[in-house]
C-alpha cells in the first residue's frame, strides 16, 4: 500500500505511513452519535487521550454539530468548547499501540476566529466542512498559519443541505468543486502539500450519492492529493442496512475496510481500535 505524508502547521509532517486516523472528540451536546458524552473540557481531553492509546494519530476536537438540520452555534460558545480541549491535548506525549507519541490536534470548524484562536493553543490541522464558503475570512487564516487542510465538500449549510440533493455525476462535481477551490487555495499561497481532500459523505447527498462516492473512491485520487474519508456511523448505513446509529459500527468498517482499498488514506472514526484493526489487514493484504 502506498505510504502517504500529511505536511501541518510549522511544517512538520505526519508520516509516512499507509493510512491514518483521525479520532472524533466531540465536545458538543448535539452530534448525531455522541453528542453529550465529552461536553466537560476535563472528559473530553480524557476521551482524547484513551482515542490515542486506541491507535489515533489525530484528535480531531470539534465545538459545533454539523449534523443535518443543527443549530448553529455563536463563536463565543464554540470558543470556550474547543479551547481548553486543544490546550490539553496539544503538544503532549502518549502512549499510542506501537510506543510514545505526540498526536496531532484538529480543530474541526469552519469559522475564522475558531480556527485562528486554536492553531494558536496549538492545532495543527483545520478540518473545514464549508470548503471556506461560510466564512471567506478563513482562506486568510489558512494562507497566514499554513495549517494541515482538510477541504471538505458540502452541498449547502448543515441546516438546508439535504433538503433536496442532486447531482448528474456526484463524483465528477466533487472533483470540479475541489479544482476550482485549489486553484483559490493556490493563489492564496496554500502550499497543496498541507492540503487534503474529505468528498463530505453525509453532506448534501442522499443515499445512492453517498454509495457512488464510496464505490469510485479512487476517482479522486487523480487530483494527486491524499483522501479523508468520514463514514463513521453515518445515516447512509440507515438507508443502506436500515441500521440504528448504535447499530452501525460493523457496517462502517466494511466500509472503511473498501475506501480504504480504493486509495482513502485518513480515516475520520469514532472507534478507534477498530478502525485500527480493519486498516492494519487492509495494508497487510494489499
Amino acid at each position: 500500500m502506498k505510504q502517504t505524508v500529511w505536511t501541518i502547521k510549522g511544517g512538520r509532517v505526519i508520516g509516512p505511513a499507509p493510512f491514518f486516523i483521525a479520532g472524533i472528540v466531540n465536545v458538543t451536546p448535539d452530534s448525531f452519535y455522541d453528542g453529550g458524552r465529552s461536553v466537560a473540557a476535563e472528559s473530553a481531553v480524557a476521551h482524547g487521550e484513551r482515542l490515542a492509546t486506541e491507535g489515533a494519530h489525530i484528535l480531531d476536537v470539534g465545538g459545533e454539530s454539523t449534523r443535518p438540520y443543527s443549530d448553529r452555534v455563536e463563536t463565543d460558545q464554540e470558543l470556550a468548547r474547543v479551547i481548553p480541549v486543544i490546550r490539553g491535548l496539544a503538544g503532549r506525549t502518549m502512549a499510542g499501540p506501537e510506543g510514545d507519541f505526540t498526536p496531532s490536534v484538529s480543530v474541526d470548524t469552519y469559522k475564522a476566529e475558531v480556527a485562528a484562536r486554536s492553531l494558536e493553543a496549538g492545532a495543527d490541522i483545520v478540518n473545514d466542512v464549508s470548503a471556506f464558503e461560510f466564512d471567506p475570512e478563513l482562506l486568510d487564516v489558512l494562507a497566514q498559519y499554513k495549517p494541515g487542510y482538510v477541504l471538505m465538500h458540502s452541498l449547502g449549510r448543515p441546516e438546508e443541505m439535504q433538503d433536496a440533493p442532486a447531482y448528474d455525476d456526484p463524483v465528477d462535481e466533487i472533483i470540479s468543486f475541489f479544482e476550482k477551490k485549489l486553484m483559490i487555495l493556490d493563489k492564496a499561497g496554500v502550499p497543496f502539500d498541507r492540503i487534503v481532500l474529505d468528498p463530505g459523505i453525509g453532506f448534501g447527498k442522499l443515499l445512492e450519492h453517498n454509495l457512488a462516492i464510496l464505490a469510485d473512491t479512487e476517482r479522486f485520487l487523480k487530483l494527486g492529493l491524499p483522501v479523508y474519508m468520514g463514514l463513521s456511523n453515518k445515516s447512509l448505513w440507515q438507508g443502506l442496512l436500515n441500521l440504528d446509529v448504535d447499530e452501525r459500527q460493523n457496517a462502517t468498517q466494511a466500509g472503511t475496510a473498501v475506501t480504504a482499498m480504493k486509495g482513502a488514506a485518513i480515516h475520520r472514526v469514532h472507534e478507534v481500535a477498530a478502525a485500527r484493526q480493519t486498516l492494519t489487514i487492509v495494508h497487510a493484504l494489499t
